[in-house]
């Protein structure tokens, strides 16, 4: 038995096979999976019902896993009827998680077809599908490197 936070067989897998640069994206609800995984990208889907799992829970794991360097975020949209004038509240949560593993890094604010592009990229290694109903809750993680003991 693992003694890890992070248990997920197939997880741990596609994470173990990432190597520096490689991302991973931990999606809410929303996101269409289907017709955005990238090409090299694993789908785990973690969607057991709504709201379990979130987003925030997944990360929590897996950032005692990896080294992360960046992480970006999807910029709510200013209008219409998807607009929100705050920043989304899970983002609160992944900055106390990041706090909490020192984890240095600040949220990178990417427009939605920018999001979009990335997380669907060639470099994106996993993708963890969530039940997470919150908006704009997703978050793409680039992987860094272990340094040397």
């Amino acid at each position: 038995m693992l003694k890890y936070k992070l248990l997920h067989p197939e997880i741990l897998s596609a994470l173990g096979a990432a190597g520096h640069n490689a991302r991973v994206l931990i999606a809410d609800v929303n996101f269409p999976f289907s017709t955005q995984l990238g090409p090299n990208a694993q789908l785990v889907c973690l969607n057991l019902s709504p709201g379990v799992v979130t987003v925030a829970q997944v990360l929590d794991a897996v950032a005692t896993a990896i080294p992360i360097q960046g992480a970006c975020v999807m910029k709510p949209a200013s209008e219409g009827p998807y607009a929100m004038k705050n920043d989304p509240p899970a983002w609160d949560e992944y900055r106390n998680i990041f706090m909490r593993e020192n984890v240095d890094v600040d949220l990178e604010e990417l427009d939605i077809p920018a999001f979009y592009n990335a997380a669907c990229g060639d470099d994106v290694a996993l993708t963890i599908a969530t039940a997470d109903q919150g908006w704009y809750a997703n978050v793409l993680l680039s992987i860094g490197a272990v340094k040397p003991a």
